[in-house]
């Protein structure tokens, strides 16, 4: 696409970031007292549509709809969006190769807004046909249909696809032209992996389990980020600050909370530059990633209030914005 009509969408879409969540709207949801004031706040402002009244979930995944429809309307490359779609994909894998394997159905688990949907995977993995797949699914597919087969062990067969996925992003990162897109993957993959070598921590997993799930980045050491895992909250915390990732170490001795407030924010941050990016496919996959990410944070907020819980919990998980 050239320049000229990269400028007529992003022109589109500054026109809609206008009606993104800001700071002081979610002041104004986590001010709502309760969760059905929240779901009126929501549905005032034009989220969902008559057929959502009332169904926070339904409302949500029409919310998604809608963003993706924005983006198609304006007539661009769609594969360019291709990275953004891997971690649905490869959801719905996990969820095939567990169904086919278990012959329990996961019917529930599987995203509708995938190019690979339920049917069709398993129709793949039943004939074994992976070159159906997209080639960076054709090894991870394989790999976790025979260990599932073969150990029974899900875990495993999760480590497996994640793995491929992050793998598909930095792939798609290295090979992709526009900065955000490779920004994007190395933001992801590095992220991903922090949190793996955090839950390992947790759990007390072996230096090998570790090795197996982290994916190779270029911001992280995946040898140093291992031996760190296994040996201490502490020893993580120190390789972060040592690697440039200071916030997160920072976020990992405030609480568990923080910290998955602090993975999301950094996206969040990688992508804000693209406000200045009137020339290229940027602000389109910024917007993209923020109605992700307000999305993310409405769910948040009104999932707290639906539990109970008492604002001060449900604030140290609301995400930044984009805006």
């Amino acid at each position: 696409m050239s320049d000229t009509k990269y400028t007529y969408a992003v022109a589109r879409i500054r026109a809609l970031e206008l009606s993104l969540f800001s700071a002081a709207t979610i002041e104004q949801l986590l001010a709502c007292k309760s969760y059905e004031a929240a779901l009126q706040f929501l549905e005032e402002r034009g989220w969902g549509d008559g057929e959502t009244r009332g169904d926070l979930e339904a409302m949500l995944s029409r919310e998604e709809e809608k963003t993706w429809e924005t983006i198609r309307e304006l007539k661009v490359d769609m594969r360019l969006f291709d990275v953004l779609s891997y971690p649905h994909l490869f959801h719905n894998l996990k969820a095939a190769v567990k169904e086919f394997c278990t012959g329990e159905s996961q019917a529930q688990l599987y995203y509708e807004d995938c190019a690979l949907g339920r049917e069709e995977l398993l129709t793949i993995l039943q004939d074994k046909d992976y070159s159906a797949l997209p080639e960076s699914m054709w090894e991870p597919a394989r790999e976790a249909c025979e260990t599932l087969l073969r150990t029974r062990d899900g875990q495993l067969c999760d480590v497996i696809i994640d793995r491929g996925a992050l793998l598909a992003i930095r792939q798609a990162g290295r090979q992709a032209e526009d900065a955000i897109l490779k920004n994007y993957a190395e933001s992801t993959v590095a992220v991903a992996d922090i949190r793996i070598a955090v839950r390992c921590q947790k759990t007390g997993k072996s230096l090998d389990f570790v090795k197996n799930a982290l994916a190779p980045c270029d911001t992280l050491d995946m040898q140093r980020l291992a031996l760190a895992a296994v040996s201490g909250l502490e020893a993580i915390c120190q390789y972060l600050q040592d690697a440039g990732y200071g916030e997160a170490a920072e976020a990992i001795k405030e609480s568990s909370s923080a910290f998955e407030r602090w993975c999301d924010n950094r996206i969040v941050h990688t992508i804000q530059p693209e406000k200045y990016h009137p020339f290229s496919i940027g602000p389109l996959v910024a917007y993209v990633l923020a109605r992700e990410n307000e999305i993310k944070t409405v769910r948040i907020i009104l999932t707290g209030r639906l539990n109970g819980l008492a604002e001060e919990a449900i604030r140290e998980r609301v995400r930044e914005m984009y805006v």
